[in-house]
């Protein structure tokens, strides 16, 4: 990617950010992001992070990764609705929305699929085991490294699945659960959230107990009662 291009490319999502940071907005921060982008011709948004603040008002954050040709950016955290969040909570690491030549794919998906099968980017070769593969061609082989395939080939059956689930707009998590919040690749790819949530779950187990003992502590008087104990 040229200098230029690569200015152009920061400046757009800079102001990505901005929009996102504005207050009050109505539409929902992919559709931010997607208006941002416009004129761009590829790009794939990518959920990278979430996040839940506060214990008795709770505030729900999202982060994203944004791919252009070579190029990525990342969003601060924003802020997002509970129920955005909540729909989009098993999504994490997954692509929300991506832009092709030949359009846009709405549906979750493991980063990069759009890709896949498309003869102008690679083509399908075989390993000694005689499965079939995705490989990049050379020019595109930074693919395989943005999108995480270098050490997780994608192969035919795995895509043919996909296809299947897109076509029925369903998200699809991977042949054996490997993507999404509860993917075992994602679980690898992305420690600091489920640190996060393992911080937050403690915190409230703990913050409970101190509960429990403070009301039991409450519900045990400290004079014995009017049967006895003192002498005439």
């Amino acid at each position: 990617m040229s200098l230029t291009k690569k200015i152009v490319t920061t400046c757009v999502l800079i102001c990505v950010v901005m929009t996102l940071q504005s207050c009050g907005a109505k539409r929902s921060p992919i559709e931010q992001i997607s208006a941002n982008l416009k004129n761009t011709p590829e790009y794939s948004i990518i959920l990278e992070d979430m996040e839940i603040r506060g214990s008795v008002f709770k505030q729900y954050y999202h982060k994203y990764k944004v791919i252009i040709k070579d190029n990525i950016q990342y969003t601060g955290f924003t802020r997002v609705s509970e129920p955005y969040y909540r729909n989009n909570e098993n999504y994490l690491g997954m692509s929300l929305l991506s832009k092709t030549e030949d359009g846009y794919i709405k549906t979750p998906s493991p980063p990069g699929y759009q890709y896949i099968g498309d003869s102008r980017y690679g083509e399908w070769k075989q390993d000694r085991s005689g499965n079939s593969f995705w490989a990049f061609y050379g020019q595109y082989m930074f693919m395989s490294h943005m999108f995480g395939m270098v050490n997780r080939p994608v192969y035919r059956s795995d895509y043919s699945a996909y296809t299947d689930y897109r076509k029925k707009n369903r998200p699809y998590y991977g042949s054996k659960n490997q993507y999404g919040t509860n993917g075992t690749v994602t679980k690898q790819t992305h420690k600091s959230f489920f640190q996060r949530k393992m911080a937050r779950q403690k915190m409230a187990k703990q913050s409970f107990s101190q509960k429990v003992k403070q009301r039991a502590g409450r519900s045990q008087s400290p004079f014995r009662g009017r049967g006895g104990g003192f002498g005439k």
